[in-house]
């Protein structure tokens, strides 16, 4: 079971450039066939400055960049971890060349099935290297226990 003790609880911030090489190559992963999202000659005659972010990147991101060390401090097994949800609320656009800044904290721990499963609920703020709020993330960790 994990501590509930935790709700609240600031994790390690980080900055991460988002790269016009890994939007392209994350967009054909999601199957993406805008152009914006590709050339950005497309993207600037859509009245974008550069390449946008595609959909979902973010998370992207933030798998890769941050630290597992939370997981270890609130004693989560990784072999018995599923993602149980993602959630993003997109306030601005984010370009290639923008440096993001992600600020996490645990936002709710509960358990389902008199404590077979607990789920760990994390919330992301990410602002812009102009300190603009861009996007919200919400995700949620499964743990099963037993």
């Amino acid at each position: 079971m994990i501590d509930k003790k935790h709700i609240g609880k600031q994790l390690p911030g980080f900055k991460a450039v988002a790269e016009a090489g890994q939007l392209r190559f994350f967009a054909k992963a999601i199957g993406e066939t805008n152009p914006v999202y590709f050339d950005e000659s497309a993207a600037r005659d859509a009245g974008h400055p550069g390449l946008p972010l595609p959909p979902t990147f973010f998370f992207s991101l933030e798998f890769t960049q941050s630290s597992a060390g939370w997981r270890d401090e609130l004693g989560i097994n990784p072999a018995r971890i599923l993602h149980g949800e993602q959630q993003f609320s997109y306030h601005r656009m984010a370009y290639a060349g923008d440096t993001l800044n992600y600020e996490s904290r645990i936002a709710d721990i509960y358990d389902k099935k008199n404590g077979a499963l607990d789920f760990v609920v994390r919330e992301t703020r990410v602002t812009n290297q102009k300190g603009e709020h861009v996007a919200d993330l919400r995700s949620i960790l499964v743990q099963r226990n037993g």
